[in-house]
């Protein structure tokens, strides 16, 4: 096979070592970065890059793909931390959470870290394989979208739960995956 041939096999298994490499080293980053699990350091990035401000413990929920009791309790760990704390929901029954300044040191520092590291990854690009990367893996994320009013509803994380949505582009439109609120994979 000369390599101008297609190997779809290749391709696939490829994409899927740099998929798992790049998983472990971010999680790696991330919990490093915030000093917390990869799980709590996501929620921070999240509220400060995808969420609204103030999210109900509901969204979080639906954002990371916990439960709502792993999702409570995440949240309790987190206010331990003095990262978050809880405010009053819109009604009686939901309750909302909030980023101390703290909390936001530590999101910055993993989104910091995050991009630090996929740069890093990168390095061995030049800027026009950087963009046809880009392009081509923009691609690929939008093919894997799913639709969240598929029967049985799929439950999922947000793909973008770690993005900087000001890298991504998405108040510009540039996004791959945007166009769809809630995002849904």
């Amino acid at each position: 096979m000369t390599a101008q041939q297609h190997d779809p096999a290749r391709a696939a298994n490829v994409l899927g070592a740099l998929a798992l490499v790049l998983t472990d080293r971010i999680e790696d980053a991330v919990e490093d970065a915030a000093a917390q699990a990869a799980t709590a350091a996501t929620a921070l990035s999240a509220l400060v890059h995808v969420l609204p401000p103030e999210p109900s413990i509901d969204l979080v929920r639906q954002v990371l793909g916990l439960t709502h009791s792993g999702t409570v309790r995440l949240v309790d760990r987190l206010e331990q931390a003095a990262l978050v704390q809880r405010t009053p929901g819109p009604d009686r029954r939901t309750a909302a959470v909030r980023l101390t300044a703290a909390g936001r040191r530590a999101a910055t520092r993993v989104s910091d870290r995050r991009a630090e590291l996929l740069q890093d990854a990168l390095a061995t690009l030049d800027g026009d394989e950087q963009e046809q990367l880009a392009a081509l893996a923009g691609r690929v994320l939008a093919g894997l979208r799913r639709d969240p009013t598929a029967d049985p509803a799929p439950v999922t994380r947000w793909g973008c739960r770690l993005c900087d949505t000001a890298a991504c582009g998405r108040a510009d439109g540039r996004c791959p995956v945007a166009g769809a609120e809630p995002p849904s994979w």
